[in-house]
């Protein structure tokens, strides 16, 4: 029984290894190609390693080329302040639904679960006529304001209260701390797990946000680096493989630092939805 079970590992690790190669060699490959001059890209050069090493791809982005360094900075204010919002509301709003007893908590509860269903697709029609008739279009706002709650994130954050210690909450409100400050002084703190997975995949989805400022943004200094990104492409005579590969390693760099940030606290809120 041993044996059998130590040749089951070996071969899942095998396995596992083998997929992990797969799907690492296409992001180190675009990696090395950032740093190659076209004519080595566009030969057919599959190794890891640029036979011509070069910054000038990364040069031309960030200085040359004067739209991405601004588009990089759109997608960085409409992330970071539509995630801070997405926190605020959506832990608060989780909070709620956990603890505070009020007419119609239930419905609104399933309700909120029956608008997961939604697909997103389906409201930008709907959205982009209401930020028109409010003529909020072509602004940050329109890329937040649509986004500035999100149903799952509520839904997880009502499910962490719900296992969070009631005896917290009311030793702090016998030494004379308000149901506020209950919150924001001891609740949200020891929030920090689920808050953190929050983050990053809330910050994720603004960033890798397309279809919204496809729709909503119409000015190219106010493009994201998503739509940025497109529209530089089909701008170039010819798809100049070099430079977009320096932009789409550039664009991820956040995702990863934001990562690197909060991974011990992503990883203890992963665990205890889990345990959940």
């Amino acid at each position: 029984m041993h044996k059998h079970t130590s040749v089951g590992k070996v071969i899942l690790y095998v396995v596992m290894t083998i997929y992990a190669l797969l799907t690492l060699y296409p992001f180190l490959w675009a990696i090395s190609a950032s740093f190659e001059p076209l004519k080595e890209i566009v030969s057919g050069n599959m190794g890891l390693w640029p036979k011509q090493f070069t910054f000038a791809n990364y040069q031309y982005m960030m200085g040359t080329s004067a739209q991405f360094p601004r588009w990089f900075l759109n997608s960085v204010v409409v992330s970071t302040v539509g995630t801070v919002i997405n926190i605020f509301l959506n832990t608060m709003a989780g909070y709620a639904l956990a603890r505070l007893s009020f007419p119609g908590r239930q419905r609104i509860y399933y309700g909120m679960l029956s608008l997961m269903m939604i697909p997103t697709q389906v409201l930008l029609i709907p959205n982009y006529l209401i930020l028109m008739n409010l003529g909020m279009l072509d602004s940050y706002s329109s890329l937040i304001l649509p986004s500035a709650i999100s149903i799952g994130n509520i839904f997880m954050m009502r499910q962490f209260f719900l296992s969070f210690p009631k005896d917290v909450e009311e030793a702090a409100e016998i030494d004379g701390l308000g149901r506020i400050q209950v919150f924001f002084r001891i609740v949200f703190p020891l929030a920090r797990p689920s808050i953190a997975t929050q983050a990053i995949f809330t910050f994720m989805g603004f960033w890798n946000n397309f279809m919204q400022p496809m729709l909503y943004i119409t000015t190219p200094s106010k493009y994201t680096l998503t739509l940025g990104l497109q529209s530089f492409t089909n701008q170039q005579a010819g798809v100049r493989w070099d430079h977009s590969m320096a932009a789409s390693i550039i664009s991820i760099l956040p995702i990863v630092i934001l990562y690197i940030i909060f991974n011990k606290y992503f990883l203890q809120g992963v665990r205890m939805d889990n345990e959940k």
